[in-house]
């Protein structure tokens, strides 16, 4: 309801006019935030339906719409009111003569941001625009707050993440990413369903952080008085179910890790972690590669794609090469085990890679790669054979004792998978993790913690199998030319204001 005519707003602050709109139109009976409201029509279904109606032609259709005022243009006797639904735009052509006096000063009083409701037919005007001429116009939730400047939008970058609401609200592409990520859980979803996957769930909170090397978030249970862990990853349990029987299992999943932010990391995340018994690292390796050559070609319509300027092929077959081989290539000099350990810490020195005395030739080798060449691999590339110093869940190189079945998928300079031939030897495993905890006993917050009921499970039988693990942030990143995972989290984690 307009102010009164003799009215002086109650200040300049938006805000308050606004608040005092809602009072006003309280004060009339007429309550600014409705219970329900029938939609029988959104934007894109109209678009479609009425694409080749005629600019200037009207229709007998009736139909009722609802959405954000995100646009107002005022003509006196007629007003155009642009609605945001979730599939588009679309006008509403207001006309005094139709919606009545009163009614019509509602519509001209409303603001930017409001929700409204209306019935009435389709018709294209004669400048060619889809429109629906409303007999009546409802508001459905009154907007105290103003969205942001028409031109400038909403774009400093922190604000963008702190209030994404109103990034959804004004930035149409921001919509599309995240629209985009659902397609591509969801085209996850059906290929492993299609290969006959089952989904599970499995514990958030666990007793002993495991599954991963990296430090945990604690809480505390007060009914049983234990410390828990949220989940670092949810390995272990997805391989207890290979124990009991299941043969492919996976599980998308949120997971927690209390490490440093970054355009890569984000305290929670998600992946899907997936387990087949009866296959191997190439196993893997082959599943790994369709499935992301799959879900693209289905969400984008294409197997190239364009991240930060490089155009990547993921339609050709992907390269493999070993760990050691690369950084080798990369140094300019032979890096592998055959090097003396003090060879290898002077090489790290000579490529500024921070070491720690307590690091063997394994986690060495793994740091110089890091540091010179997986930022270098653009296309996609399955890096083979990581050390067992890094790999404490890994099935060692038959023949090879110093490295691991395993590999990690590096695509535009950064880890997308992670695989390997599942260990399940419980009387290796359990030496694994003696030396964990004796890393841990150094001071290696990382470190995994002593599964003793992950360890009996191996003891029953666990088949032989492969299992992987791939970043669905990471992945949304790349096909979305997204260059930060904040840009592909809804509500990313923030210092405090």
């Amino acid at each position: 309801m307009p102010v009164g005519p003799g009215d002086a707003p109650p200040s300049d602050d938006p805000i308050a006019i606004r608040r005092a709109k809602v009072a006003a139109l309280r004060a009339a009976g007429d309550e600014p935030y409705k219970l329900s409201y029938d939609v029988d029509a959104r934007a894109a279904e109209l678009g479609a339906r009425f694409r080749d109606l005629e600019a200037g032609a009207e229709t007998a259709d009736v139909v009722r719409v609802a959405g954000r005022v995100v646009a107002l243009r005022d003509q006196g006797r007629a007003a155009f009111v642009v609605v945001r639904d979730a599939t588009g735009d679309l006008q509403l052509f207001c006309r005094e003569n139709v919606l009545g006096e009163a009614a019509f000063a509602k519509v001209k009083d409303l603001d930017l941001g409001d929700w409204v409701g209306a019935r009435g037919t389709v018709l294209r005007t004669r400048r060619g625009e889809l429109s629906v001429a409303p007999d009546e116009v409802t508001l459905l939730s009154k907007a105290l707050r103003p969205l942001p400047e028409k031109f400038h939008g909403l774009t400093d970058t922190e604000t963008r993440y702190r209030q994404r609401y109103v990034d959804l609200i004004v930035n149409p592409a921001v919509r599309g990413t995240f629209a985009t990520r659902f397609a591509i859980i969801s085209a996850m979803r059906r290929f492993m369903e299609a290969r006959g996957f089952v989904e599970v769930e499995t514990p958030m909170l666990h007793p002993i952080p495991g599954g991963a090397t990296a430090r945990p978030f604690t809480t505390h249970h007060n009914a049983l008085d234990m410390q828990l862990y949220l989940r670092i990853a949810p390995e272990l349990y997805l391989k207890r179910l290979l124990v009991g029987g299941f043969e492919k299992v996976y599980e998308i999943n949120r997971s927690f890790r209390n490490e440093g932010i970054s355009v890569r990391h984000n305290p929670e995340f998600t992946m899907m972690e997936f387990y087949q018994a009866f296959t191997d690292r190439g196993g893997m390796m082959a599943l790994t590669e369709d499935l992301i050559r799959t879900v693209t070609q289905e969400v984008l319509g294409l197997t190239t794609v364009v991240y930060q300027g490089a155009e990547i092929d993921l339609g050709s077959p992907w390269r493999r090469a070993t760990m050691t081989d690369l950084t080798s290539e990369a140094a300019g000099e032979d890096v592998s085990f055959a090097r003396s350990e003090d060879d290898l810490r002077e090489l790290c020195a000579l490529h500024e890679v921070p070491v720690e005395s307590k690091w063997g030739k394994g986690k060495l080798i793994t740091e110089l790669f890091e540091k010179i060449v997986e930022r270098t691999l653009v296309q996609p590339t399955f890096v083979l054979d990581y050390p067992l110093e890094t790999s404490p869940l890994a099935r060692r190189k038959p023949g090879e004792p110093e490295l691991t079945d395993r590999f990690e998928l590096i695509i535009a300079g950064r880890e997308i998978a992670n695989a390997f031939s599942e260990l399940v030897d419980p009387i290796d495993q359990r030496e694994r993790f003696a030396s964990q905890m004796s890393a841990k006993a150094s001071g290696d917050e990382e470190a995994m913690g002593y599964d003793e009921d992950y360890l009996r499970a191996m003891e029953y039988g666990m088949p032989p199998a492969g299992g992987a693990g791939i970043g669905i942030d990471r992945l949304v990143m790349l096909l979305t030319d997204s260059p930060s995972i904040r840009d592909v989290l809804l509500f990313p984690h923030l210092r405090p204001e």
